[in-house]
């Protein structure tokens, strides 16, 4: 077992969180997170209520967290209220300001997870009360930035070791195995936050289509843009961020031309089609390059054993 100033003060077997990708990771998958010995977080992401309460009902009584789309939470923060009163064992909060939650959610009882992009976020993560800090490379599946994991994370521990030592620092971006756990233990974060790899599981909320397709791609195929959001009708994302897919023949065609799709009902209603019956050749799987290394989709409880299991080798000695 691997034990760092993360797992004892959250009493985990391994230093591994699930990411609240969003409608993705529902009850099920957060459950069997935590009972395989990580931290699982149930996607609230666009702040859908019904999906929400249905997703929470779905966990049970599993220690699960909850993770929202901050700059959407703005526009309905009583929903935070709700989720509170379930008493999550975490909030994650992604692209936005933090600050303005950070009471409620202690006052509440859970911790505070901010993923941040740069240091200057972590700054105001740290001025939010964040219990945790999630530093988020380039190379995520879903919505990022532009810093690459391996330079991010150490300069975040860094400031973290001087302005709050006591706030636990994890890693996100392109960590899909033991090999990266371990990294990212070296780079100086205690534990890491994985997207991709539990996309890729038994119990994540993902059509056989884009599973399919996503199973049998390198890191190569995947692309940053805005084209998957334009065809969404998500036009208000800040500008700074943009989403991580695989490349097919739709965002190859779109990108460029945006604004164009943005406005063009037509296209939008034949992608909202596809992404409902799960066609992959359209509407693309959101992952990270971290898929290149992913060959199958197991239990969850099945990628926190094996992920540990390599990172302890790793960690001991054995590098190839």
């Amino acid at each position: 077992m691997i034990e760092t100033g993360f797992t004892r003060a959250f009493g985990l077997e391994h230093p591994v969180v699930s990411a609240p990708m969003a409608r993705v990771s529902g009850g099920r998958l957060a459950a069997a997170v935590s009972a395989g010995g990580g931290l699982g977080l149930i996607g609230g992401g666009y702040c859908d209520p019904y999906w929400i309460e249905a997703q929470l009902a779905e966990a049970g009584n599993a220690p699960v967290g909850m993770g929202f789309i901050t700059w959407k939470l703005d526009q309905t923060p009583e929903l935070l209220d709700r989720v509170l009163e379930r008493k999550p064992r975490a909030i994650f909060l992604s692209f936005g300001d933090p600050v303005p939650y950070g009471d409620r959610i202690r006052a509440a009882g859970a911790r505070l997870f901010c993923q941040v992009q740069t240091v200057a976020d972590a700054e105001r993560a740290v001025h939010a009360g964040a219990d945790v800090i999630v530093a988020q490379g380039t190379e995520a599946g879903g919505h990022g930035a532009r810093r690459a994991t391996m330079t991010l994370v150490p300069e975040v521990a860094d400031y973290l070791t001087g302005a709050a030592p006591g706030v636990h620092l994890l890693a996100a971006g392109g960590i899909a195995d033991g090999r990266g756990l371990a990294a990212a233990l070296m780079l100086g974060a205690q534990g890491v936050v994985c997207g991709t790899r539990f996309w890729a599981s038994r119990e994540a909320l993902v059509p056989e289509g884009q599973m399919r397709m996503a199973l049998g791609a390198d890191g190569d195929a995947t692309v940053r843009g805005k084209v998957i959001d334009s065809a969404r009708g998500l036009t208000d994302w800040p500008a700074r961020f943009d989403l991580r897919t695989m490349r097919n023949a739709f965002v190859d065609d779109w990108t460029g031309r945006e604004d164009v799709l943005a406005s063009d009902e037509t296209a939008r209603a034949d992608w909202a089609a596809a992404a409902e019956r799960g066609d992959a050749a359209m509407a693309p799987p959101i992952v990270g390059e971290g898929i290149g290394v992913i060959a199958d989709a197991p239990g969850a409880a099945e990628i926190l054993a094996r992920m540990s299991a390599e990172a302890e080798a790793r960690l001991a000695g054995g590098w190839r």
